[in-house]
């Protein structure tokens, strides 16, 4: 299942983390990252789903 969603993070770093945690801070967070820059979401992205 991890790889489903680091493979929807590659895509879209949000789904990855909503995925994983939901609609919480971590979700929102990530799509403050992504629209600063795909890069520092991405990399958030994976983080987060690593961590779980």
């Amino acid at each position: 299942m991890d790889l489903i969603r680091i493979i929807f993070s590659v895509i879209i770093p949000p789904l990855g983390v909503f995925l994983t945690v939901g609609l919480g801070g971590q979700f929102w967070l990530n799509i403050l990252l992504t629209l600063l820059g795909y890069i520092p979401g991405l990399i958030h992205a994976i983080w987060i789903i690593a961590k779980k």
